[in-house]
């Protein structure tokens, strides 16, 4: 048994990893937008937040499921989880994505640097401890 990260109360551990009574409450939550969203298509999150009680995090969480379509809701965007501005998709904005891809590239550059002068020093020295007996 556990504690329910959402509630606190103690529940048998279970595939989503919150009790049930949490898994209905996120279920009513979830029809709330959802039926909310149909009715006011330029609907923006916070308006959604504030008109459902649900939080912007639980809907940015609907969305990134995909169990919330944004496709027909113009105005619905979430936060970047790295520089906090409006997406549509994804985890990531196009900037913060290029210069995490940018970052990596460098990353496995260095490394790649770093494994060679590495190899060349020890096929060096294994020469030299080959030619002096050792």
């Amino acid at each position: 048994m556990d504690n329910c990260p959402r509630c606190g109360k103690l529940f048998i551990k279970n595939v989503r990893g919150i009790c049930q009574n949490c898994i209905k409450e996120i279920e009513i939550e979830y029809e709330r937008c959802v039926k909310h969203i149909r009715e006011n298509k330029g609907i923006h999150m916070h308006e959604l937040s504030e008109a459902t009680g649900v939080s912007v995090k639980q809907i940015t969480t609907f969305i990134r499921e995909g169990r919330i379509s944004i496709a027909n809701a113009p105005n619905m965007t979430y936060p970047c989880e790295v520089c906090g501005i409006p997406i549509r998709d994804g985890h990531m904005c196009d900037s913060c994505r290029t210069r995490l891809t940018k970052d990596l590239h460098q990353a496995v550059r260095e490394s790649s640097n770093q494994d060679q002068s590495n190899n060349m020093g020890s096929g060096t020295y294994s020469a030299i401890d080959k030619l002096r007996g050792k």
